[in-house]
Parts: structure tokens; sequence; C-alpha cells
């Protein structure tokens, strides 16, 4: 859909093509339906291409300069060994790997369709409940559990439970009033 704005953006008036041209678009919409989503490779040969599309070499070649020139593909030249030893190529060129992208330019002429969708209010509602709640009831910790809340249980947290429960040992202790001297009698 961005590939087909920006073509429509920057064909000019009397124009049949813009800057990518209807070949290249037919690429990217192919190269979006090889991609595999799971692992990400898009490697289609030339001659895979030229076959799908039914298009020459040089049809294909132009549609690819093009879609680089503007952004929407990269690619990496790939070989692989031929095990010559001695004189002679020691390296067959393979298929490139394919890399499809969403150029600034296009991503603006999608408009709304490029922003992602706001989230329910439900849903806003919902978090902003539960982290008040986790709010509250980190407040309500003692000092020597509030490290083991806060972070992973490890040596750190562990230790900053202690220094807690050290510290609030030291406030129970403050807390006890010793009677005062001028309250004892005292003997003579």
């Amino acid at each position: 859909m961005a590939a087909r704005r920006y073509e429509l953006a920057t064909r000019q008036p009397g124009a049949r093509n813009g800057a990518l041209g209807s070949v290249a678009l037919e690429l990217v919409e192919l190269f979006a339906n090889l991609v595999d989503f799971r692992t990400g490779r898009l490697e289609p040969s030339l001659d895979t291409l030229m076959r799908m599309l039914k298009r020459s070499r040089d049809a294909i070649s132009r549609a690819l300069r093009a879609l680089r020139a503007h952004g929407f593909i990269d690619w990496l030249r790939r070989y692989v060994h031929t095990g010559n030893e001695g004189k002679g190529p020691q390296v067959q060129q393979t298929s490139n790997a394919y890399r499809l992208l969403l150029p600034a330019r296009a991503l603006l002429l999608l408009g709304r369709y490029g922003q992602a969708a706001p989230e329910p209010e439900d849903f806003s509602n919902a978090r902003q409940s539960r982290a008040t709640e986790i709010d509250v009831h980190r407040r309500s910790l003692p000092l020597s559990e509030l490290p083991l809340f806060d972070l992973e249980d490890g040596p750190l947290a562990r230790a900053l439970a202690r220094l807690g429960a050290s510290l609030e040992k030291q406030r129970e202790s403050g807390k006890r009033t010793e009677s005062q001297s001028s309250s004892i009698p005292m003997r003579r």
C-alpha cells in the first residue's frame, strides 16, 4: 500500500509511471507474499522472479534498482565456494538475500494507516487501575520485602532485604522508651 501511494505521489501529470514503475509494484507485492515472516528469509533468484512475474531480466533488474534507490528494499549479494583449486573462479554468486523496508517518505504518505491504532479505553483504564494497585501494595510492604518486590530475586535483592530488616530493627528499638531518670527515685 505504501509503495502504491508513493508511486502515485511521484507520478508527474501525463506520465504513465511514477518513480517506481509498475514492475516494481508487482515485485513489492510478490516479495510481501514470498517472505517467511517466522525466519525473515527472502531470497528468490532472478530466474524465480522472472518466472513468477513473467517479466524480462532487464525489467526485474530495473525494478530492483528503483526500489533500492527509493528505500523500499535492500539486498545482500551472496556467494558460494565452487571448490575449484588453483586458477579460476573460487566463488560463484547465488541468490541475493532481500530485506523489505519502509522509507520515511512513504510512511508519511500512508497517513493514519501508517500509525498504530489507539488502544481501547477500557484497556487503558485497566492498566491504570492495575498500576495503582501495585503502587498501593508496594507502599504497604516493609523494608525487608520491598527489594524482593522491586528487583529480581538475586544477591543484590537479598542483601538489600537484609539491610531493610536491620533498619526496621533499629526503628523498633528506637520506638521503645526507657524510663526517664527523673522518674526513678535515687537513693542517697
